[in-house]
């Protein structure tokens, strides 16, 4: 992750210990991070309305509302549930590493944590973000494309004498050759029964 994305990105720390708040914050204000900080789940919610950071990390022993009340409040709202949230804890049991992971959390560090690693944990997890947005918008433009490429709508000027079908260069085509260039659909041929008595009379 370079430094231009880097000085692009927010990071809303939440911990009710001012000690751990002027941990991260220091370190990670040297390498650039836009930095927010929220000092109860309440607080954390209170500063969403305002500005949606691109990740959260979150402490859970926290008074009045706990970090995995806060994380399942986040995932509950359409506009926040996707920003990655990173819980930063003392709780280093199976059972809570779970229920982080459970409340939708994409990492879980335990205290006392080593301030490289929570940083490789940081760009991994933006990097992901990064990706999966970059792919969900390719998916969007491609299914648009195709959309427009394969889906006859709109007004078709066509020929009322010959039935020839105008395009958006003007010029005029067999109707069928502009169906088959403008949609999936494929033609077999044959003949109705009103042009096969007006062609061979003598049949009928």
């Amino acid at each position: 992750m370079n430094k231009e994305k880097i000085k692009q990105t927010t990071i809303l720390i939440v911990d009710d210990k001012i000690v751990n708040l002027d941990i991260l914050l220091t370190y990670l204000e040297d390498f650039g991070f836009r930095l927010m900080v929220a000092q109860s789940g309440n607080e954390m919610l209170e500063r969403l309305e305002r500005v949606i950071p691109d990740m959260i990390l979150l402490d859970v022993c926290m008074p009045d509302m706990d970090g995995f009340e806060a994380c399942r409040r986040v995932k509950e709202v359409n506009e926040y549930k996707k920003i990655p949230v990173i819980f930063i804890t003392a709780l280093s049991d199976t059972i809570n590493k779970v229920k982080g992971f459970e409340l939708g959390a994409v990492d879980y560090v335990t205290k006392p944590f080593q301030q490289e690693e929570v940083l490789a944990r940081i760009k991994t997890h933006l990097t992901i973000e990064r990706l999966r947005k970059q792919l969900q918008t390719k998916n969007l433009e491609l299914k648009k494309a195709l959309d427009q490429v394969k889906v006859l709508s709109g007004i078709l000027p066509i020929c009322s004498a010959c039935k020839k079908i105008r395009d958006d260069k003007g010029s005029w085509n067999h109707m069928e050759s502009y169906i088959r260039e403008h949609s999936e659909a494929e033609f077999t041929h044959g003949i109705c029964p009103d042009c096969a008595i007006k062609l061979y009379p003598d049949l009928f």
